[in-house]
């Protein structure tokens, strides 16, 4: 029997990363997929005089590879400057975790949207726009 998903990604599914919410986060991004069901909140603690991003976490409901690329994309996006993580992308998360189904794929697209959009509201609450990171 083939599996459908890799070891990288059961692994993260069975013992995901930075589940969980941040009371008063600097940053928080919402994102679903109404096709499949999948809803994501992204909140980022982000260290205002350096602008990375301290502590995250991800309340992922949905199938192996949301929680996975979820769990995969707070661990890369931990340590970073907001304009780091900004950048890191979709194809990324998918090839780091070993390839998705491609069935799939637009799970992995919901972790990255919603750690951009946790980024842009910590933006928007400083005032500023996405414009400001020069990704």
């Amino acid at each position: 029997m083939e599996h459908l998903y890799s070891k990288e990604v059961m692994d993260l599914f069975m013992s995901p990363k930075n589940m969980g919410e941040i009371e008063n986060p600097s940053g928080l991004g919402k994102v679903g997929n109404p096709v499949c069901g999948d809803v994501m909140w992204v909140y980022i603690k982000v260290n205002d005089a350096t602008e990375v991003i301290e502590d995250i976490k991800v309340k992922t409901f949905g199938c192996v590879a949301a929680i996975a690329t979820s769990s995969h994309t707070t661990e890369l996006a931990k340590g970073k400057t907001v304009s780091e993580a900004y950048r890191i992308t979709k194809k990324q998360v998918a090839d780091d975790l070993g390839g998705l189904p491609k069935q799939k794929m637009h799970c992995s697209n919901l972790a990255v949207d919603g750690l951009q959009r946790a980024i842009a509201n910590y933006l928007k609450k400083n005032g500023r726009t996405l414009e400001d990171l020069k990704v």
